[in-house]
C-alpha cells in the first residue's frame, strides 16, 4: 500500500497561494456552466412560443421573430463559450431578452428569470476562477 499524502488546504496562513476549487479543470467547468445555461435558455425560449400564444394572447410576428432570433443567438453563444468575449455577449443577450419584454409581458418575465440565472452563473464563475 502506498502512503497517501494529505491534500493541501485551500488557503491558510501556513499555505499561501491561489485558492483551489477542487475541480480538475475549472476553466472547462465554468465554460460548461455558461454553455449549459445558454442552451437551456434557447430551448425554453423556443418551447415557450406556443404556450405564450395560447395563454398570453396576442404574441405578434415581431415578438415571435425576436424569440427565435434570441434562441438562435443563445444556441450559437453556447457553442462559443471558449471565446473570451462570450460571457459578455451572454450578458448582452440577457439585456436583449429583457428589452423584448416591450413586445410582450411574458418575454419580460422570461428575461428576468434568465437574467437572474445568468447573474448566478457569473457569480459561480467568479468564485471558481477568482
Amino acid at each position: 500500500m502506498t502512503e497517501r499524502q494529505p491534500e493541501r488546504p485551500a488557503e491558510s496562513p501556513e499555505h499561501p497561494g491561489p485558492r483551489r476549487s477542487g475541480l480538475r479543470d475549472p476553466q472547462k467547468a465554468v465554460r460548461g456552466l455558461g454553455a449549459g445555461t445558454l442552451a437551456l435558455e434557447a430551448l425554453v425560449l423556443l418551447l415557450a412560443i406556443q404556450p405564450i400564444r395560447v395563454v398570453g394572447g396576442d404574441l405578434g410576428g415581431a415578438a415571435i421573430g425576436a424569440v427565435v432570433a434570441l434562441a438562435v443567438a443563445a444556441a450559437v453563444l453556447a457553442g462559443l463559450m471558449r471565446r473570451p468575449w462570450a460571457w459578455n455577449a451572454g450578458t448582452v443577450l440577457q439585456g436583449l431578452l429583457l428589452l423584448s419584454g416591450l413586445l410582450h409581458w411574458s418575454l419580460l418575465v422570461l428575461g428576468v428569470i434568465f437574467a437572474l440565472v445568468w447573474a448566478y452563473a457569473w457569480h459561480v464563475r467568479r468564485v471558481i476562477l477568482g
